[in-house]
């Protein structure tokens, strides 16, 4: 009987695994799922004190961000590989009387495990304002936790290319780097590195692949020097890939940033 009793969570468990995937594809397709939404930091903020969060983006008051952020649960989060990922949200009449029911794009900046709801969007205070009806943003503010829908959009950076941030304390030996600005897919995978042939000044031809360090932040750890200049390759959620050749120079420098000239369609 112990046994049957496995065997029968096991195969819940799976049928469980199962239809939260099929959630997240319909999510991913396009389809509105239901999700809790509460608030955090100023009623006209972007979240965080600093206009940061757990992404390591910086800034987020300002463009492309403008303060439309949220934190995500960790299936929005994903472990930070969710982080700049872009979805509609939207509450509707019969949930709140201030809710406007238009949809609003947020970006995912920051992470919440707080347990609400399978997905919560904790979102900036201008955010959560921005599904109210005119004139009603504080009242909806005043409702605390609420029911909305959400589902993943395009991101629209207007103007902007792949941005790579070097990281405070990067070295020859252990080299990191924010990936900001992913375009339309927003959330990036895998960053892998492809260093420069000190005797020939070429290129290597061999990309070696990073790891995620915390957020939106990747690294490689190595136990020989680096030689730059270094082509970073990304490749987005949607399984696109963009290759920035030779974007980090040789003489580059931690707490600099080196737009790249390229960017996901």
């Amino acid at each position: 009987m112990a046994a049957a009793m496995i065997i029968s969570s096991s195969k819940a468990a799976a049928a469980l695994v199962a239809v939260l995937a099929v959630l997240a594809t319909y999510a991913e397709a396009g389809g509105w799922l239901p999700a809790k939404a509460t608030w955090y930091g100023a009623p006209n903020g972007a979240g965080p004190d600093d206009n940061g969060g757990a992404c390591g983006f910086k800034h987020t008051n300002q463009y492309p961000y403008s303060s439309m952020t949220s934190c995500g649960n960790e299936p929005l989060f994903k472990d930070g590989k969710g982080c700049g990922a872009c979805y509609q949200i939207r509450c509707l009449n019969s949930t709140h009387d201030a809710c406007s029911g238009k949809a609003k794009r947020v970006i995912i900046t920051d992470m919440n495990y707080y347990p609400v709801a399978k997905y919560h969007f904790d979102l900036s205070g201008t955010a959560f304002g921005a599904m109210a009806k005119s004139g009603l943003n504080d009242k909806l503010r005043h409702a605390g936790i609420i029911d909305i829908q959400f589902r993943r959009v395009p991101c629209n950076y207007k103007g902007l290319t792949v941005n790579f941030h070097v990281q405070v304390g990067s070295n020859p030996n252990y080299f990191a780097v924010l990936v900001q600005y992913a375009g339309k897919d927003g959330a990036v995978v895998q960053v892998d590195l492809m260093e420069t042939d000190k005797a020939t000044g070429n290129p290597t031809g061999v990309w070696t692949p990073m790891k995620v360090s915390w957020g939106a932040v990747w690294r490689l750890d190595t136990d020989r020097p680096t030689q730059a200049p270094f082509s970073l390759r990304i490749r987005s959620d949607s399984g696109k890939t963009l290759v920035a050749n030779n974007v980090i120079p040789a003489d580059w420098k931690p707490m600099t940033d080196y737009p790249s000239n390229v960017q996901f369609p």
